[in-house]
């Protein structure tokens, strides 16, 4: 397989995984959440090891060393992204698996496995048309002010949502224009939303305008903006008078 298809194949593996160990009945609560992404990543972690023993890893689930470092490609992998989400049977929660190369997030590929969906950066697609006002995907408990702020100065109606890769494939799929987001993340949640996002044309970068980097050090990643390219100066304008 080329990348892109091991990363589209590995995310929904890793759905359909963890559809499997939610339906069996086994658990619940915490635990469910805690079997759900200690198995997936189980899952992930060895595959990628068998079938790109060359190239480093980064793993929400996984141990983190400096090993990785050094490597040019990096795979970058959150095997539950919204666990709250997945425990509780919604839709809105995804697996990304994305490999970035020299920090960048080159090929990716989004599960959506409530939808039985897997977007990917290799077979991109058109995003449908812009709503005449524009959406924004805010966290669906607790919404950053931040994203409150511009939503009101650019007359966007807020949508909510769980998972970070749910929001960013909500304006991948032409359900929202704008994801914003202010509340710190880090780097497994947004490499493969934003390498998906990036090959389907939409706008992806830091909130001052500065490029994503992965594999670096400290893995945090404060902030993320990935929206349709004709809002991208807008809200970064919106954004910087917040900081003013």
């Amino acid at each position: 397989m080329t990348d892109a298809e091991l990363a589209a194949h590995l995310a929904d593996q890793a759905g359909r995984i963890l559809i499997q160990v939610r339906d069996s009945g086994m658990f619940e609560g915490k635990s469910l959440g805690k079997a759900g992404d200690q198995t997936a990543n189980q899952f992930l972690v060895h595959a990628l090891v068998q079938q790109r023993p060359d190239d480093g890893l980064l793993s929400e689930e996984a141990k983190d060393t400096d090993a990785r470092l050094a490597k040019s490609r990096v795979w970058v992998v959150d095997p539950v992204d919204g666990t709250r989400e997945y425990g509780e049977a919604r839709t809105d929660w995804a697996v990304h698996v994305a490999l970035c190369v020299d920090g960048h997030p080159t090929i990716g590929a989004v599960a959506l496995p409530g939808l039985d969906l897997v977007l990917r950066t290799d077979r991109p697609s058109e995003v449908p048309a812009a709503a005449a006002k524009p959406r924004m995907v805010v966290s669906r408990t607790r919404p950053a002010p931040e994203a409150v702020a511009v939503a009101e100065a650019i007359d966007a109606e807020l949508v909510g949502m769980g998972s970070a890769g749910a929001k960013a494939m909500a304006v991948v799929r032409g359900e929202a224009e704008i994801y914003l987001h202010t509340g710190g993340q880090y780097e497994w949640d947004s490499a493969a939303p934003a390498a998906v996002a990036l090959a389907h044309g939409l706008h992806a970068s830091r909130v001052d305008g500065s490029p994503l980097n992965y594999n670096q050090a400290d893995t945090y990643m404060p902030d993320l903006l990935i929206c349709r390219p004709e809002w991208a100066e807008r809200v970064l304008a919106e954004v910087a008078k917040l900081s003013a």
